[in-house]
């Protein structure tokens, strides 16, 4: 049997010292995480953040870096994610577009919020990519490459 983790692409925006992160529904109730999805058929990875950053908080995204790769074993669900993460910007806003079925709302947040609710973040990718951030790392996306 072959052994293959879930993809997931996430953004970490940072914008007048606060940080974009999603409150949504899942089955472990209302969490919060950072704007993320899960990698499509036939999608480049850098294309994969900038939908689901557009589905999820209705912000077009424009990734500058590559954060980081991590990856993280849920317990609850008994499945291994494999997350990159970017950092970037934002250029507009459709304050009228429809969010992804199960997304509360997007909102921004600073650092001392953020911590605050570590016990309702989605998974501890959260955080990390936060301190990641905060720490000054980052990859330039030439590292990625989509070849058909």
């Amino acid at each position: 049997m072959i052994w293959k983790p879930n993809v997931t692409v996430a953004a970490v925006i940072k914008q007048d010292d606060k940080y974009l992160l999603v409150e949504e529904q899942t089955k472990r109730g209302v969490l919060f995480n950072q704007p993320a999805g899960h990698l499509e058929s036939n999608e480049s990875i850098v294309h994969s953040v900038i939908r689901e950053t557009l589905e999820e908080t209705g912000y077009t995204f424009v990734p500058q870096y590559l954060l980081g790769i991590y990856r993280w074993h849920s317990l609850f669900n008994d499945t291994t994610y494999l997350r990159f993460a970017f950092s970037g910007t934002v250029v507009c806003y459709e304050h009228d577009r429809k969010l992804d079925e199960g997304i509360v709302r997007a909102a921004w947040f600073n650092t001392k919020e953020i911590y605050g609710l570590v016990h309702r973040h989605r998974s501890p990718l959260v955080i990390k990519c936060i301190e990641d951030h905060l720490a000054g790392k980052h990859y330039p996306l030439e590292i990625l490459t989509h070849y058909d």
